[in-house]
């Protein structure tokens, strides 16, 4: 165990810090790091360099050329740069590289040197020039911040969703910055930057100086400044060989500052990192690594050769042409275990396990006295979680063995945190491989592999965590066939083959989106093809649309029957195409021409009357203008005009009957407004029954009796008209000459309803007496005449008409009514 620990090195009382060796570099460089532009993803990503930037000396004919490694340094992409001069190189969260070029334009290339995109940070950048570049993380995603030629900064907090920020400008600043950095401070990003011994805080609205707390006298200068991963911490490192530590925010917190005197030489890297037991910075020189913190005394470490310093979450990546180190903090679990003269449960249950397989009594001795102590479950634990953090397999293996054992002796120990240990370590003792490259932590180990494009690895890990198919087998296969599409040398049918082959069903994965892929990288025929193969023409449609194949996007909604997608499809084709293909795309179409027909006798009319007119469709040209007549025009001229337009669009149909009735409403129109200009009142857009009867009950018979002749009304509907009319006006004396007037069409029966309607029975009386056999009884019993009805009723010798006056016999009054028909039907039967 003392040999274990040698190489831990003490920082002050409560930590101790170790680096040890993840790989021993493969890579050919012919170069220094230090000629080399240099970008290293956190999280054991991968490595970019970008040989022969255009700051060294070289011939103008040398191009420069960007490889990328593993971080065992195994070649993933090697290209020729083609492109401006490269201020600076980064990558993003989703391991995209960021190439950042002198005139403001950003490339960025996948993680094998694929080209996915570029963006610009504007035209004022691209005017004054690049300084210097930083990329940075946010939770947000990555972001992207420009010093420009005219020592002013913009910013772009997500490259994803691209929104450019220029930032407040420094009062007085004539020169570049000493130092500057970006700050994530209350989910907003903003730029610290010293300018002689000033710092000043930029964000989106204004700038102001800042000053640190108990920051030494005498400063009269900045000359490097670091942010932790996690950019809480910072570090500032002054021109009298001080550096100063604390929080990120720069506001007094007492116990959260410090300085400490390093060295008064300018370091090349410095790392701020995250505060556990112990603050601390790790600084760079050419040859010398120092981990500084709040204790006097310091580690020093000495480099062989240039190196390259990558902040991680736990600890720091240190790369040169032949090593690439980890230097972290010791996890408090494994500083029990192994420091020296440790009586910790978890080194107690280490040792009783060795002294186990030595066959030992001892190892008797050290369980009993951790049983004793009550401390069995908490060594169980404290070895498990040691294991996750050694780097080593055997190591990992030796504290698994020891929580094994000490399991044995506890009855209820859940195994979930074990197995899942174990589990965890295979997957990232695998991931460590060499050949892979991806030195992950414990701590960072929620990362995925698919990025790598280790496919099968990243499957076999899901199938061994048995993870759900739709989180894990599902959207690796769906990476797969992201990354498939990219193979240009490879016909679209097989590509298309290829991937429905090995995706088929699979829960979880959407074909549009590996179409969108395929179009993004200039397939359009193969996401065409792949697209067949998505089962949601909602997921189908919207794709179609942006690759410009409305029309098949037409026919995609209307399978579907979905109508908001049809009309979708359709308020996009109208944009799209001239008012001529449009229709003409419709007539193909003819749920999508009826449809759109529906949608345009609610929204826009005149596209309406188009639509009709470019089909000859005069019936329906007919109806729209007989409807635009009594919804657009108000003046009668303009009513008249346009329904002489409908009724020229009726002949051209052929149906007579509607121009004839539209020739109808226009005289009536006329003749109403002519009445209105003579008589007063209203009659425009009453109907011809009503404007006969407006006329009747306005006492103007003989215009009424006029109209009725010219629109050749029929005499029943007349005479129904003017006894409705009349009787409403309760001219019991006019309806009473009018009966007599001459013989009635339509019988008197009606004049007995209509007044007993009225509630009249005196007047209903006169017409029941002159109402024909037929009817009779019905009008007696109208007025309540129950007894003469059933005399009627019995001379007829009606059977339905002596029903009907049975039914009418109510109470003692009508009995003998009653009893008399009674006896008639005897009789009848008799005979």
């Amino acid at each position: 165990m003392d040999c274990y620990t040698a190489n831990w090195n003490p920082l002050g009382d409560s930590a101790f810090y170790r680096k040890y060796e993840l790989y021993s570099m493969d890579w050919d460089l012919k170069e220094e790091l230090r000629d080399c532009l240099v970008a290293a993803a956190p999280y054991g990503g991968p490595i970019a360099l970008l040989r022969n930037p255009w700051r060294k000396e070289k011939a103008a004919s040398v191009r420069p050329v960007l490889d990328i490694y593993s971080a065992s340094g195994v070649p993933l992409a090697s290209l020729l740069w083609k492109s401006g001069p490269v201020v600076s190189l980064g990558w993003s969260a989703e391991e995209e590289l960021l190439c950042v070029q002198e005139d403001g334009a950003v490339l960025v290339y996948g993680l094998h040197g694929d080209f996915r995109r570029h963006f610009s940070m504007g035209n004022e950048v691209l005017q004054n020039r690049v300084l210097d570049a930083r990329i940075f993380h946010t939770e947000f995603g990555s972001g992207v911040a420009i010093l420009t030629g005219a020592h002013r900064f913009t910013l772009s907090a997500n490259v994803g969703d691209l929104k450019l920020r220029r930032m407040p400008e420094v009062p007085g600043l004539q020169s570049a910055p000493s130092c500057w950095t970006t700050l994530c401070q209350d989910r907003v990003a903003h730029i610290l930057l010293a300018v002689g011994p000033d710092l000043y805080l930029l964000d989106h609205a204004a700038c102001s100086a800042v000053i640190p707390p108990g920051l030494a006298p005498g400063v009269s200068s900045f000359l490097q400044m670091a942010v932790s991963f996690t950019y809480r911490h910072l570090a500032l490192f002054t021109d009298t060989g001080y550096i100063w530590m604390g929080t990120a925010s720069l506001k007094v917190d007492v116990g959260d500052m410090a300085m400490g005197l390093v060295s008064r030489v300018c370091p090349k890297h410095m790392c701020s990192r995250p505060r556990s037991k112990e603050r601390a910075v790790v600084v760079a020189w050419e040859r010398r690594l120092m981990v500084v913190g709040d204790a006097p005394e310091s580690i020093q470490f000495v480099l062989d050769e240039d190196s390259y310093l990558v902040p991680e979450l736990d600890g720091v990546r240190i790369f040169s042409r032949s090593t690439h180190e980890f230097l972290h903090e010791v996890p408090a679990a494994s500083e029990e275990i192994f420091k020296i003269a440790s009586m910790a449960p978890g080194a107690l249950l280490l040792e009783a396990q060795k002294e186990y397989e030595k066959e030992s009594q001892k190892a008797d001795e050290y369980l009993r006295e951790i049983q004793e102590l009550g401390q069995l479950t908490q060594a169980v634990q404290q070895c498990i979680e040691a294991a996750g953090h050694e780097h080593q397999p055997e190591m990992q293996k030796s504290l698994l063995r020891a929580a094994s054992f000490g399991k044995c002796f506890l009855d209820r120990f859940p195994p979930d945190s074990f197995v899942r240990m174990c589990q965890d370590l295979r997957v990232l003792n695998a991931v460590r491989d060499y050949h892979i490259g991806i030195p992950l932590t414990y701590s960072q180990y929620p990362h995925a592999l698919v990025l790598r494009r280790l496919y099968p690895l990243a499957i076999q890990i899901c199938e061994y965590l048995r993870l759900p198919e739709v989180q894990g087998v599902s959207r690796i296969l769906a990476h797969w066939a992201c990354y498939k599409v990219q193979q240009k040398d490879v016909s679209d049918e097989d590509v298309a083959r290829a991937i429905n082959q090995k995706l088929g069903d699979t829960p979880g994965v959407s074909y549009s989106d590996i179409a969108a892929r395929a179009y993004g990288c200039g397939r359009t025929e193969l996401a065409i093809k792949l697209l067949e193969y998505e089962p949601r023409s909602g997921e189908q449609v919207p794709l179609l649309l942006k690759m410009k194949r409305s029309k098949l996007a037409l026919s995609k909604a209307i399978e579907s029957g979905d109508t908001d997608l049809v009309f979708t499809v359709l308020l996009h084709l109208k944009n799209e195409l001239n008012r001529g293909d449009f229709f003409m795309t419709l007539r193909n179409q003819p749920m999508a021409l009826s449809l759109y027909r529906q949608f345009c006798k609610h929204q826009e009319l005149e596209t309406l009357k188009d639509l009709y007119n470019q089909d000859d469709n005069h019936q329906e040209l007919g109806s729209f203008h007989i409807r635009a007549s009594y919804a657009a025009e108000e003046r009668i001229e303009g009513r008249v005009a346009a329904l002489q337009t409908a009724a020229d669009a009726f002949y051209k149909a052929k149906n007579e009957f509607a121009a004839k009735a539209t020739e109808d409403q226009m005289r009536l129109l006329r003749l109403q407004r002519r009445l209105e200009d003579e008589l007063g009142g209203q009659f425009l857009d009453l109907s011809l029954h009503d404007t006969v009867t407006t006329l009747i009950l306005g006492g103007h018979n003989k215009r009424a009796e006029q109209l009725a002749r010219d629109f050749r009304i029929p005499d029943k509907r007349l005479w129904w008209l003017k006894l409705t009319a009349l009787a409403d006006l309760e001219d019991w004396e006019e309806l009473e000459k009018f009966s007599k007037s001459k013989k009635s069409p339509i019988g008197y029966l009606p004049f007995v309803e209509i007044c007993m309607k009225q509630h009249n029975k005196y007047e209903a009386k006169k017409y029941a007496s002159r109402v024909g056999p037929e009817q009779k009884v019905k009008a007696l019993l109208l007025v309540g005449d129950v007894a003469q009805a059933a005399d009627v009723a019995i001379e007829h010798r009606n059977e339905a008409e002596l029903s009907l006056v049975l039914s009418h016999c109510t109470g003692a009054t009508d009995g003998a009514t009653a009893d008399k028909i009674q006896r008639a039907r005897a009789q009848a039967q008799k005979k």
